[in-house]
């Protein structure tokens, strides 16, 4: 695992289930084992049933239509993505949410994933470094950014979000 690169990965979504919303951004910051970033970016993908989305959802993540006008197709999306995170290890804040919706899209688009069956969570890592410490009763990414003094410009905003997450992690490996 240690020559892999890591990708951190943040998705954005119409909702919270996997099989009624879509993917609508995906940000990743793809970083060498020692920790250097090599490459950020963000693909927005226009929704194809934006009629099944959570209003809700919407605006937490900021979604309109003009920002969206020239987005990717899911399809075309996973394509530029699988390429891009080839052999990295996904890393992400609550990964096992954000790999479910991920492994959905690659079945849906008979696209092979192409990262590294290993997967790392940054909640899991903060609980086993942190638990214990009575100041600190939640562990999500607004949390633990305002924990270490991590400025994250735009929350749920999936390039904002997998920096952020970045930035968590070499503050955890550190501890």
């Amino acid at each position: 695992m240690k020559k892999h690169n890591l990708a951190f990965i943040d998705i954005e979504y119409t909702g919270l289930d996997v099989f009624k919303h879509e993917i609508i951004e995906i940000g990743c910051v793809i970083i060498t084992p020692k920790l250097k970033v090599i490459e950020k970016f963000e693909l927005k993908i226009k929704p194809e049933h934006i009629e099944n989305a959570d209003p809700t959802a919407l605006k937490i993540n900021h979604y309109n239509k003009t920002d969206w006008k020239f987005a990717y197709t899911l399809e075309e999306a996973i394509k530029i993505f699988s390429k891009k995170v080839k052999d990295c290890i996904m890393v992400g804040q609550n990964v096992s949410f954000d790999s479910s919706f991920l492994e959905y899209a690659f079945a849906k688009t008979k696209i092979k994933n192409s990262m590294h069956y290993h997967k790392l969570d940054t909640i899991s890592i903060a609980w086993a470094k942190l638990n214990k410490k009575k100041s600190i009763t939640h562990f999500s990414l607004r949390e633990m950014c305002l924990y270490f003094g991590i400025e994250n410009k735009n929350p749920h905003s999936a390039l904002s979000d997998a920096y952020a997450t970045y930035e968590l992690y070499k503050k955890l490996m550190k501890l």
